[in-house]
């Protein structure tokens, strides 16, 4: 079972890979008008194989062994490791009291190693399937251009730099494919380099994403001499051990435990990385910095002002940008970082703040819109601003409707921008929407699958967008009420909630009782009654401001649409024999 997750796992990047240096090397002189087949073909049988890595990891998860109360570890939170080789390891690197006391830190060892757990199979199975599409219609839609090969090799080193991210089991390694990712949208943003704009936006992209991987470089160098571990994952066999020697650390009263693996997923439930004032101040540090990287790459205020010019690339590479690869790679870091925020309330509300903020500033931003790709542009960035807002929340429903969100904006954003992208091309390369209208008679298909995607979109019902953004909102309005009602709680006016009306606290079933007393006391014993207090109210506000946020979204959205398709026939002339 394990030797054929292993393959998959190696397989999901390496044929895009592989794809990329066969059209290098073929396309100019021999594949040429064919350059799309090798990456198509290498998108599809990725995906395939992220399908049966699904499957893999769903079986793996379910059914649940019971012992007693308590689901094992391993059951709930399954994850499998493909170590491949060694890339760096210096021994004795890392130096402190704690070391050898609470337990045994690693030497600084960088692994070349790929993940298998939930969150990696969904996030493989959702960009190889999008990027299949994208290349397909990308086939088409760059037929003639004189760096036809280029583009396709482009796309498949940028699927290739994707699926890595989110395959790693280390922060290093998610730092060279950040970067990768990062460097692929600027050959592919700046692609038509003969254009000023173009290359001008390419280059815009690539500097403002610096301040944000600036600040990612500062927290990998914090992370490691605070926790003396780049990995994800556990470092040693049994998780439960590792549980005991921090509680024996908190019970002795040791303020500076080194706990091997930053992110192991026995370490999600826990609220000790750091013990201390100190260690407080540090993780939040950690917090901001690793935001501030995700800023960047999912454009969040205030490095949101590349992607509407990203725009000027081929309309592919906006669908990809936008719905696949780099905008949801910030929003994947932040979830996979969940067991760090969640360490630092301070730091968990700055995502949401900013997550809800942007996701008003860019809805406002969308309403002002004449170029029907920067209307979407926007809409991305307020959809992404929306994430974060799950993802503040800090809670298991805040991180999954965060996630799910991201999972159906996929598919119906790469819907609109293909649309869009059919509506430039018909209409010559205008995309202003004062230029043209009525266009549901000359293109009928693309009127209707515009429309399904703006249903989504808003947020209409049964539509994707529907159920995921109400998980978001439902997220932000719960987290209020648990900080209303720990405050209830702590001045004896309400009871822990239960499952059969005893008025006895429900314990998940994943934790045994001393966890989750653990659990609940570290999240809140560090919160007076007025933080508490200042919390829920944010919180409630957040939620308002969400509320807004959909209905501004469902109006631009079908303002784009009628303006588009519904009206008097009007046609540029520079679409000729085109519409």
């Amino acid at each position: 079972m394990f030797e054929r997750i292993d393959v998959l796992l190696m397989l999901i990047p390496g044929l895009p890979l592989l794809a990329a240096i066969v059209t290098a090397l073929l396309g100019p002189r021999v594949l040429r008008s064919m350059s799309h087949v090798p990456v198509v073909v290498a998108f599809a049988v990725s995906f395939l194989c992220s399908l049966l890595l699904v499957f893999e990891v769903r079986d793996q998860q379910s059914p649940p062994e019971l012992e007693g109360q308590v689901i094992s570890t391993r059951t709930i939170g399954y994850e499998h490791l493909t170590r491949l080789w060694t890339w760096a390891s210096i021994d004795g690197a890392y130096e402190s009291d704690a070391v050898g006391t609470a337990t045994d830190a690693p030497d600084f060892r960088i692994d070349i190693t790929l993940r298998a757990d939930a969150l990696t199979a969904m996030m493989l199975a959702m960009v190889t399937f999008i990027s299949s599409l994208v290349a397909i219609f990308g086939s088409g839609y760059m037929d003639g251009d004189r760096g036809y090969w280029r583009f396709f090799t482009y796309v498949a080193l940028f699927v290739f730099s994707m699926t890595m991210l989110v395959s790693v089991s280390n922060f290093v390694l998610l730092f060279v494919f950040w970067e990768a990712v990062g460097a692929c949208s600027y050959l592919l943003i700046g692609f038509w380099y003969e254009k000023p704009e173009a290359a001008a936006a390419g280059k815009k992209a690539f500097l403002v994403n610096r301040i944000g991987d600036f600040a990612f470089t500062i927290a990998l160098f914090l992370i490691w001499t605070t926790y003396g571990s780049l990995n994800y994952h556990d470092t040693l066999k049994d998780g439960r051990y590792q549980s005991d020697v921090v509680s024996q650390a908190i019970e002795s009263g040791r303020q500076d435990v080194v706990v091997p693996g930053v992110l192991g997923q026995t370490r999600i439930a826990a609220n000790d990385y750091v013990i201390g004032e100190h260690g407080q101040v540090t993780v939040t540090a950690i917090c901001i910095l690793l935001m501030l990287g995700a800023c960047g790459k999912s454009a969040q205020f205030p490095l949101h002002v590349w992607l509407p010019d990203a725009m000027e690339g081929p309309t592919p590479v906006s669908a990809l940008i936008h719905a696949a690869t780099m905008v949801t790679a910030g929003v994947y870091m932040v979830a996979r970082c969940t067991p760090l925020f969640m360490s630092s309330p301070p730091a968990q509300m700055l995502v949401a703040v900013i997550g809800g903020f942007t996701a008003l500033l860019a809805a406002l931003i969308a309403l002002t819109q004449f170029d029907l790709k920067r209307v979407l542009a926007y809409s991305t960035i307020s959809q992404l601003g929306y994430m974060f807002l799950a993802l503040g929340a800090g809670t298991l429903a805040g991180i999954t409707g965060g996630m799910f969100h991201l999972f159906t904006h996929a598919f119906f954003k790469a819907l609109l921008f293909l649309g869009a992208g059919s509506v430039m091309h018909a209409m010559g390369h205008i995309i202003d929407m004062r230029r043209f209208s009525g266009l549901r008679r000359l293109m009928p298909h693309t009127h209707w699958t515009f429309l399904f995607g703006c249903l989504a979109l808003a947020g209409v019902a049964p539509f994707a967008g529907f159920w995921s953004k109400d998980a978001v909102l439902a997220a932000v309005e719960t987290k209020a009420h648990a900080l209303e009602h720990e405050i209830a709680i702590r001045h004896g006016d309400g009871v822990h909630a239960t499952s059969h009306g005893t008025g006895e606290a429900h314990v998940p079933a994943y934790l045994s009782p001393a966890e989750y007393d653990h659990l609940k006391a570290g999240l809140y014993s560090g919160l007076s009654d007025a933080e508490l207090h200042r919390n829920a109210l944010l919180y409630k506000s957040l939620y308002i401001l969400g509320l807004v946020v959909a209905f501004l979204t469902a109006f631009y959205t079908f303002r784009a649409f009628f303006m588009t398709f519904y009206g008097e026939e009007r046609v540029p002339h520079e679409a000729g024999h085109h519409a």
